[in-house]
């Protein structure tokens, strides 16, 4: 099912997503300031190519250099691609058989806004994050 909404979403929304978040992330890398933030919008833009199966989990290891990172990347793209995903979000819940869609659109909305201290994880594995303590064999 996940793969049959993938390609849906593919069709009808994550292509066009996915160039707003690479069009971002090229802008933000012009700059070796902004190459982090480029990284992260290079990142979020491939969840958005392909969501259905992933999810977004907060890194217990991220501080406060991701808190201000979020707070610039709000100003620099975030509202931009925030706004992107509500409007696609509510052109896809017009019809029965999007609704799905929108809702995955409107589930990237927290992740456009604030992508530093996340990390993108398959939805069977959501504690598999690289700041989680991992448990040794019996």
């Amino acid at each position: 099912m996940k793969t049959i909404l993938n390609v849906i979403w593919l069709v009808l929304s994550g292509f066009w997503l996915f160039l707003a978040y690479l069009v971002a992330g090229v802008l933000l890398c012009v700059t070796i300031i902004g190459i982090p933030f480029g990284i992260a919008a290079f990142r979020i833009g491939v969840y958005a190519l392909w969501p259905f199966g992933y999810t977004a989990v907060e890194r217990r290891d991220a501080g406060a250099p991701s808190c201000i990172g979020n707070v610039l990347w709000l100003i620099l793209a975030g509202w931009w691609l925030a706004i992107g995903h509500i409007v696609t979000g509510i052109a896809l819940c017009v019809t029965i058989i999007g609704i799905p869609l929108g809702v995955a659109n409107f589930k990237l909305i927290p992740v456009s806004l604030l992508p530093l201290g996340r990390e993108i994880v398959r939805t069977d594995q959501p504690f598999t994050s690289t700041g989680s303590t991992q448990r040794t064999g019996w």
